[in-house]
């Protein structure tokens, strides 16, 4: 079994749609969850979010958690939505540096590391932000089957 935790800042926007996006996938032997830096505990996904997975028929069932040793050794693998969001968890974490990447930086993509956040935009931006992370969950599920 491969556990994965995605880590955004609030675990309301990023975080719950990657996870979403890839339990969408029914992946045999991987385990999805996420998680926030500084979420507030039980919070639905935004409504943005939640719209966005509804219209790209991804089901969803999301209550918002921070990032905990109990969820950071839960996971085998930790893909964050940006560079600072896989500091602060090495910084706080120290044992799980091995297994912290950037979804980016795991995905292959070079550049920015960081995806962008659409918290406060314009469901278009979600709907950007929603599309960014269905390409480089694709291209991060090609690496996990190998």
């Amino acid at each position: 079994m491969r556990r994965i935790l995605f880590v955004c800042t609030g675990n309301t926007c990023r975080s719950p749609m990657a996870e979403a996006i890839l339990q969408n996938k029914k992946i045999v032997d991987v385990e999805v969850r996420s998680a926030g830096i500084y979420a507030a505990i039980g919070s639905e996904a935004s409504a943005h979010a939640k719209q966005v997975l509804a219209d790209n028929q991804v089901p969803h069932n999301h209550r918002s958690q921070m990032v905990t040793v109990e969820t950071v050794d839960w996971a085998d693998l930790i893909l964050t939505m940006t560079g600072s969001h896989k500091w602060a968890i090495q910084q706080q974490f120290p044992h799980a540096g091995a297994k912290v990447y950037t979804l980016k930086e795991y995905s292959g993509e070079h550049g920015s590391p960081d995806v962008v956040d659409p918290y406060g935009g314009s469901l278009a931006v979600y709907e950007e932000t929603y599309h960014e992370l269905e390409r480089l969950i694709a291209k991060a599920i090609e690496k996990i089957q190998d």
